[in-house]
């Protein structure tokens, strides 16, 4: 039976997350939602809860743009990626057929806790993925075995390579946090694609958020601003 006292604290958290303060002004977002699945389509972008993992906790998410999104999250401190709360643009070109593709991004984001900012880029109807962690925080790895370190894209980072089981993946670990700035994503994937670890793929979704392990407590989560071009 669900208790009324945790209804209603749902009730009361929604409210308070789908509210933002703006110019000390109180605005209510655009749009918002407690479901674990929810998503939301705006100016080509696709925004998405994606609650997908083991022993979750609460999580609401807003947005008032495809750039300017966010969540409040209450997963406990134990092991395995509980949601990763993100905004998407799908390609849907071959990296062949690329002359540009690149990204930025703004955040704010807790200082406690274990998750990692990270775009997830997905190729060839998702046999590959690319992970670029832009910063992490707490008790968080990447899947397989260390390659090398390399300066590609505009960043400096420790590449990792192993899967999940499913596909391949190849994560991308800024050697120092950031919570700003711009990433050259052909240059990287055109780097995997040099090293033969795949062919000229074709790129999928290009993915931006947050890839949550844990935030007891309950803990706020902020993309101030994104966007992808490709051409």
């Amino acid at each position: 039976m669900r208790s009324p006292v945790r209804s209603l604290m749902n009730v009361i958290v929604m409210a308070l997350v789908a509210t933002l303060v703006i110019g000390g002004t109180a605005q209510a977002a655009t749009w918002s939602s407690s479901d674990k699945w929810a998503s939301w389509s705006n100016n080509g972008y696709t925004v998405r809860n994606n609650v997908w993992g083991g022993g979750a906790g609460p999580q609401s998410i807003w947005a008032n743009s495809s750039g300017n999104f966010g969540v409040w999250a209450n997963h406990p401190n134990t092991g395995g990626v509980k949601s990763y709360p993100h905004a998407a643009k799908n390609i849907g070109r071959q990296l062949s057929g690329l002359r540009s593709l690149s990204s930025s991004f703004n955040v704010s984001r807790p200082g406690s806790g274990a998750y990692a900012t990270a775009y997830d880029i997905w190729a060839n109807n998702n046999a590959y993925e690319i992970m670029l962690w832009m910063n992490k925080q707490g008790a968080v790895g990447a899947i397989g075995s260390k390659q090398t370190t390399v300066s590609v894209g505009g960043h400096t980072w420790d590449v990792y390579r192993g899967s999940n089981g499913a596909n391949a993946v190849f994560s991308f670990l800024r050697t120092s946090n950031t919570n700003a700035g711009s990433v050259d994503v052909l240059a990287v994937m055109n780097w995997i694609k040099n090293r033969g670890w795949y062919g000229d793929v074709t790129v999928g979704e290009v993915q931006f958020g947050f890839e949550i392990t844990s935030s007891s407590g309950g803990m706020n989560f902020t993309t101030n601003s994104y966007s992808v071009s490709s051409s």
